[in-house]
C-alpha cells in the first residue's frame, strides 16, 4: 500500500511543482541557449533505475562536452561553467528530472541513479539500492550529499531501503529543502563534482 501511495504522492507532487516552477525552468533554459556555445540545454544520459533497468535521465546541462586532442572529455572541473556551478548550488540543474518522476523512472525519494559503469562494480549489498526507485533526493543527499565517500553513500542508500516509509521521505524531504537553502556537500573533497566509482576494497 505504501508504495502506491507513494506513486501517487509522486505523480501530483511533480504536477504541482512543474506548474509552480515552469517559470525558473523556461528563464533556465532560454538562459542557457543563449551563454552555452553548444546550445544544449538538456543534458540527457544513461542510468540505472529499479531492479537494473536503464533510463535516461534528465538534467539542465552544467558541464560543457569539452574535450582533448584524443577525444576523451575533460575533466569536471575544467568542463563545470560558472552558471552550472549556481545550477547545482541550488539544485536547479536536478528540475527536469520532474519529468522522469511523473513517467515513472524515478521517485522524489530514493538512491540517487547512477552511471550504468557502475554496474559491475557493486558488491551484493550495494546493488540492493536497486530495489526501489531512483530518487531525486535521498538519504545520502541530506547525510553529507559529494562530500562523504562512496562506501558512506551506499551504506545510507541501502539503510534508506531497509527503513523506508512515509514517515522517512517526509524526513528527507524536509532536510532536502534545507540542503537547498543552506547548500553544502555539492562537491567532493578532491573534485568539482565526485570522484568516479572504481569499486569497492
Amino acid at each position: 500500500m505504501y508504495r502506491y501511495i507513494k506513486r501517487l504522492f509522486d505523480i501530483v507532487m511533480a504536477l504541482v511543482l512543474l506548474a509552480l516552477l515552469s517559470p525558473v525552468m523556461i528563464v533556465t533554459g532560454l538562459y542557457l541557449l543563449c551563454v552555452l556555445e553548444e546550445k544544449k540545454v538538456l543534458f540527457v544520459q544513461k542510468r540505472v533505475g529499479l531492479n537494473d533497468k536503464i533510463f535516461d535521465v534528465y538534467k539542465f546541462k552544467s558541464m560543457l562536452d569539452t574535450r582533448d586532442d584524443n577525444g576523451q572529455l575533460l575533466p569536471d572541473e575544467q568542463r563545470l561553467t560558472s552558471v552550472g556551478r549556481k545550477l547545482r548550488q541550488y539544485s536547479i540543474d536536478e528540475l527536469p528530472q520532474l519529468f522522469n518522476v511523473l513517467n515513472g523512472t524515478m521517485s522524489f525519494v530514493g538512491p540517487r541513479p547512477l552511471l550504468v559503469d557502475y554496474l559491475p562494480l557493486y558488491s551484493e549489498r550495494q546493488r540492493l539500492r536497486h530495489r526501489v526507485l531512483p530518487g531525486i533526493t535521498g538519504w545520502a543527499q541530506v547525510n553529507g550529499r559529494n562530500a562523504i565517500s562512496w562506501e558512506q553513500k551506499f551504506e545510507y542508500d541501502v539503510w534508506y531501503v531497509e527503513h523506508m516509509g512515509p514517515a522517512l521521505d517526509l524526513k528527507i524531504l524536509w532536510r532536502t529543502a534545507g540542503k537547498v537553502l543552506k547548500p553544502e556537500g555539492i562537491n567532493s573533497a578532491t573534485s568539482a563534482t565526485m570522484e568516479r566509482f572504481t569499486g569497492s576494497k
